[in-house]
This record gives structure tokens, sequence and C-alpha cells, in this order.
């Protein structure tokens, strides 16, 4: 065997033909307009479409209800969480170093200015104006 394995290989492809064209034998030069082909209007698209665009009216109407039910909960964790939070801390701390009620009532206050704050920067985000009502 005088020819060597890669001149084998290589023989057929080698050089690259690109002169035929695509597998069906097509040049895109040729075929290409770049216009999408008219077709004539479909019942079923038609439908399709008005169908599609009632269910995403719809899920938007979902989730704009969602998003006030979130924000309702959000209000209610943090002026609840925030003020039990401070309370639990404190109760323990005035435990641990007996200055009852004193670090109680005060984590527990601390707790409420806390989450009156982050309410309120929540409800400024969800209107998109700052905490003094301005933009």
């Amino acid at each position: 065997m005088a020819v060597s394995l890669s001149a084998m290989f290589l023989a057929p492809v080698w050089p690259l033909d690109f002169s035929r064209g695509d597998a069906q034998g097509r040049r895109m030069a040729e075929d290409e307009t770049g216009e999408v082909p008219k077709l004539p209007p479909d019942a079923r698209l038609e439908s399709l479409d008005k169908r599609l665009d009632r269910l995403h009216q719809e899920e938007a109407k979902r989730d704009a209800r969602k998003q006030n039910s979130s924000a309702g909960r959000l209000v209610v964790s943090q002026l609840v969480g925030g003020p039990m939070g401070g309370a639990i801390v404190g109760w323990v701390l005035d435990q641990w170093l007996d200055t009852a009620p004193w670090l109680l009532l005060g984590l527990m206050f601390t707790g409420f200015v806390g989450g009156f704050i982050s309410v309120m920067r929540a409800s400024a985000r969800s209107t998109g104006s700052g905490p003094d009502g301005q933009g």
C-alpha cells in the first residue's frame, strides 16, 4: 500500500467545493430574498391569538392579586415579628443580665420602630415614591 492513510481520508473532501449550494442544491444568494412569505390568514391562528391574549390578561390580574396579598403579609409580619423578636431577645437578656424589664421594653420598642420603617420602605417601593411622597 503506497497510499498513506491521511491521503486516503483527505482526498475526497479536499479542496472543499461550495459551488453546489446546500443539501438541496440551492444557493443562498440566489434563493433567499429576506422576506417572510405571505401566508393566507388562518382562522385557527387568529382564534389562538385571541385566546392567548385573554389568558395573558387573566394571568396579569391574578399576579396583581398575589402581589397585593403578599404586600399585606409583609406588613403584618413586620409589625408583629419586629416587636415580638425584640421582646424575646430583650427577655432573654433581662434574665441573663438581671435587668428586668428594661431590655425587654427597649428592644420591643426598637423592634416596633424597625418593623414600621421596613413597612414604610416597602410601601414606598410598591408605589414608586420616596418616604416623603416625592419620586
